[in-house]
């Protein structure tokens, strides 16, 4: 069987497996969600050595009739680009389950298969090469979502869901719309043939498409204004279910305006440019800005995550190969310490039951392996040197810098606010004084949780010494995408 298949099947075949445990049985249930995420991450992993040796043009694909009528395609492929999306979906999977372990008392048998099922979504969503097919993906990861958040989140959930599911369904509703005017006038919904087809259409139709798909992805990514469900539904869903959010279902925004509002229309995501820029600025600066007063440590790095994607759609419009392969790295980055910071804080929370900063102080004095834990993840957050942020954020600087330099200062902002409030919260919450709380009960990390958090730590350091391995895909990959949109349509952007 194709790779790609079984990555796919994997994670559909545990869902049902799961959904079919015995419900007072929690330890088969997520046991067998876990084997199941290992060997779908093993799969993947196999994929690195054809797609890194040949990073151009789509691998691993399947091209299958679904329907005739309408003419819709099973079709899948992975390149230098969608690889790393699919890896680091595979891997933040099982380290969520491995996280939600001990906490999970009820129903743990949908709670894993919904985890499984959602990983499913994403996976779909990064290999599909129909848009139709690309649809019906993204509403499965919607799905999962909802019940994981109504029914294992905090108090706030009922309201925390049906705004995620109605911001969503919005963005859904306008892909939608967009996806079939396409198929009328194209009688196809194949992305390989779309991005030439797209071109022969009337300016006033791609313009409206371009803004259909641009909203849609724009909500999920999300990019200010249309970030309001975020911070709430972050806050209430379980923080294992949380890594996933913020590590690989905000990337289906970043990912498919690359793909698709690039690929499909790349005049008019070049004219938007100017106005695109100044709304990743803003979420930038604005994300920074309210992290900063944040007194609750999942609101925090939740108003963080805002600023971070912000430097992603930034390197995206700056059109240019900095800003291209700085956005693609710093995706990846961004889902390894934004997951990362969740599961330090789901740490924290499981030993104190609060994540107010006020109810800390002096941790390090007593869990000293968990304070340097986040001193490292938190370093690389902000963008240290030799971590893996701080190469996506100066490859997103330079490529804003080299298309419009205002923009680079303005976005440069949001560095120094990035380290104004983690390290704040970190001093506040690691040193000072030790709160009764905290000295009377905070051990260190456990085995289990340093085989969850171990790996993002070390592929952050990894990915901040050594960039060539994956850099060097993701360049040759967005090489090709700028050579194919290069052209007569090609404008100045930014200015």
């Amino acid at each position: 069987m194709n790779a790609l298949n079984l990555l796919l099947l994997i994670p559909l075949v545990g869902f049902l497996i799961c959904l079919l445990a015995p419900k007072e049985n929690e330890g088969l249930a997520r046991t067998l969600a876990l084997g199941a995420s290992v060997l779908a991450l093993v799969v993947g992993l196999g994929m690195i050595g054809l797609v890194v040796a040949m990073p151009t043009g789509f691998h691993y694909q399947s091209d299958i009739v679904w329907i005739t009528t309408p003419n819709i395609h099973y079709h899948v492929g992975v390149d230098g680009f969608s690889l790393w999306m699919v890896l680091l979906t595979a891997l933040l999977t099982p380290l969520s389950i491995l996280a939600s372990w001990k906490s999970v008392k009820h129903n743990a048998n949908l709670y894993y298969a919904f985890i499984l099922l959602l990983e499913f979504g994403v996976l779909g969503v990064f290999v599909s090469l129909d848009l139709f097919l690309y649809y019906v993906f993204w509403e499965i990861s919607i799905v999962p979502v909802l019940f994981l958040i109504g029914m294992w989140g905090t108090e706030k959930r009922s309201a925390a869901a049906v705004k995620f599911f109605l911001y969503t369904m919005t963005g859904s509703v306008l892909m939608l719309s967009g996806i079939i005017y396409l198929y009328t006038k194209t009688n196809t919904f194949d992305f390989t043939r779309l991005a030439a087809l797209t071109q022969t259409l009337p300016a006033e139709a791609r313009w409206l498409m371009f803004l259909a798909f641009f909203f849609a992805f724009a909500i999920k990514t999300p990019l200010f204004p249309l970030h309001t469900w975020l911070p709430d539904t972050y806050s209430a869903a379980p923080t294992p279910v949380t890594v996933l959010l913020a590590g690989v279902l905000s990337k289906m925004g970043t990912y498919s305006l690359l793909r698709f509002c690039i690929g499909l229309f790349p005049a008019e995501a070049q004219h938007a440019a100017p106005w695109v820029a100044a709304l990743a600025v803003t979420s930038i600066i604005y994300g920074a800005l309210v992290a900063i007063v944040q007194p609750n440590m999942k609101r925090l790095v939740a108003y963080s995550s805002i600023s971070h994607l912000g430097f992603v759609v930034l390197g995206i419009f700056a059109f240019n190969r900095w800003g291209l392969d700085g956005a693609v790295y710093q995706m990846v980055n961004h889902g390894l310490s934004t997951g990362a910071l969740f599961l330090l804080v789901w740490f924290l929370e499981d030993r104190r039951g609060s994540l107010e900063i006020a109810d800390y102080g002096g941790v390090a004095r007593v869990a000293p392996w968990l304070s340097t834990a986040f001193m490292v993840v938190a370093l690389a957050s902000i963008g240290l040197p030799m971590l893996g942020n701080f190469v996506g954020e100066f490859l997103i600087l330079q490529g804003a810098a080299k298309a419009s330099f205002p923009w680079a200062v303005f976005a440069s902002l949001g560095v120094i606010l990035s380290a104004v409030y983690m390290l704040w919260m970190y001093q506040r919450v690691f040193f000072g004084e030790i709160a009764e709380s905290v000295s009377s009960y905070m051990p260190d990390l456990t085995l289990r949780e340093c085989v969850v958090i171990g790996p993002l730590i070390v592929l952050l350091i990894w990915f901040g010494i050594s960039t060539s391995g994956m850099l060097e895909p993701i360049s040759a990959a967005n090489a090709e995408l700028l050579n194919r949109i290069e052209g007569p349509a090609r404008v100045a952007v930014m200015k």
